[in-house]
């Protein structure tokens, strides 16, 4: 049920709007005093408000910039006896749904309520909208509105409370850090560390005693105790990277690990208990590592509960702008600089390139960008120069037809096929996305819709 209240000290007046607001089914709780207002709006259990200016305590005015502080898709209409219209100018100004004067006719009240009340639903509804289009944008830092990607954020979502374990695959450079660092962010153990190892960055000798510890005396060197990366993440999650490159021997304490929730310090006989979430990531093809006797089976199995595959950029066009300008706003930010877009011959450029490096690439470049630039733009020539050319000579391009044998189709004819061929091309490269796909074409949307039709594309 729709609830109001009425701040106002007047008992006459909580009466007579109780009345006339109870014929509409609303619910009315009635404040005489600004504290006692504050309570209900604190608790967020309050849908409109209605405020005398005079309210004793701090006033109509207070109570509204409390409202606008804590809850501000909560409407507010502003009550006075004595009001004039450069209250309601300043009432409204601050961001009051109404002001309405005393004495006031009952259809001024009820025209009031309607007005701020749909306010109310259409700032709540707003919120809902923008919050399901974040979460179908990105999940914390990760970014993306490519099919594939929206499928990974909702395993994520569907996984993050729970123990499961996580492998992670995808060539470098795809975000596979942070979408383990997301997964971490969206569980229950959030207010837990995060710990991440590169296993291939370590030697075999220290990666059992970085991850394990070890005790006072178990190798030269060793010359006290040492909490490993384990128990360093204890009620947290651990991110294995490069798992692939870890050796045989390694494997096998893993899993018992993943098996038992166990941990031996080296040296140490005695075994320990670990609570943590793992997450373990890879760019190698693990199946084909087991198959070549270069991975455990029985610890790929283990680990391979819920896997989730990062795709390469290439195969994601359709999110090169959204990540270009995500980083772009990040880095004016970070080097004080003015650029606050990108021109059209950039963005198509960044459209173009091929990405080998993946996401990480397309930040340097984006970065670069942004250090170099001098206005408020990024321009093509911000760019590296064999980003652009290898932009232009992207092998996907087709080769050359040879010349055809019998005399030429007419002009319109013959360019069907090209044209159909180009327009694919962009739709692929756009994952079907028809407004990207214009863009990049560098046509209206309407055209393109017309060239879909005519060249039967769907």
């Amino acid at each position: 049920m729709t609830r109001i209240l009425l701040a106002d000290p007047d008992p006459r007046s909580q009466q007579d709007i109780a009345s006339l607001l109870a014929e509409r089914g609303y619910s009315l709780d009635a404040a005489p005093d600004l504290a006692s207002a504050l309570e209900p709006v604190r608790e967020g259990a309050v849908d409109l408000i209605l405020a005398d200016l005079s309210l004793p305590g701090g006033g109509g005015m207070e109570l509204l910039h409390e409202v606008q502080s804590s809850n501000p898709d909560t409407s507010v209409v502003l009550l006075s006896a004595f009001g004039s219209v450069q209250d309601a100018v300043k009432a409204m100004r601050n961001g009051a749904a109404d002001f309405l004067g005393k004495p006031f006719a009952p259809d001024q009240v009820l025209l009031a309520v309607d007005r701020a009340l749909e306010k109310t639903a259409l700032q709540r509804e707003n919120q809902q909208l923008k919050s399901a289009l974040d979460d179908r944008l990105r999940l914390d830092n990760v970014i993306g509105t490519d099919l594939r990607m929206q499928a990974i954020f909702k395993t994520v979502q569907a996984v993050a409370d729970t123990r499961t374990t996580v492998l992670v695959t995808g060539e470098s450079g795809t975000g596979k850090t942070l979408l383990a660092r997301a997964l971490h962010q969206l569980s229950d153990r959030r207010a837990g560390p995060f710990v991440e190892v590169n296993c291939g960055a370590l030697p075999e000798s220290l990666l059992e005693s970085e991850l394990f510890g070890h005790v006072k005396g178990a190798f030269t060197g060793a010359v006290r105790d040492k909490v490993g990366k384990f128990e360093a993440a204890a009620g947290g999650t651990i991110f294995l990277d490069e798992i692939g490159t870890s050796s045989h021997a390694f494997q096998v304490k893993l899993l018992r690990v993943l098996q038992d929730r166990l941990i031996e310090r080296v040296g140490a006989t005695d075994t320990v208990p670990v609570d943590v979430r793992i997450v373990l990531a890879t760019n190698k093809d693990l199946e084909r590592a087991v198959h070549a006797g270069e991975f455990r089976e029985d610890l790929y199995y283990r680990i391979n509960v819920v896997s989730v595959e990062m795709p390469p950029l290439r195969e994601r066009r359709a999110d090169v702008q959204a990540l270009a300008e995500h980083f772009l706003q990040r880095f004016r930010a970070e080097h004080s600089r003015a650029a606050r877009r990108f021109t059209d011959s950039a963005i198509a450029a960044l459209m173009r390139a091929p990405w080998p490096g993946n996401v990480r690439q397309l930040e340097n470049v984006v970065e670069r960008a942004v250090v170099l630039s001098q206005g408020d733009e990024i321009t093509q020539a911000d760019l590296p120069a064999a980003l652009c050319n290898g932009a232009l000579a992207d092998s996907d391009s087709p080769a050359p037809e040879a010349a055809p044998k019998g005399p030429p189709l007419p002009l319109k004819q013959a360019l069907r096929a090209p044209e159909k061929r180009i327009i694919e091309q962009a739709l692929t490269w756009c994952s079907g996305n028809r407004e990207r796909a214009a863009e990049l074409l560098g046509i209206n949307r309407s055209t393109l819709f017309h060239k879909l039709k005519k060249l039967g594309i769907r």
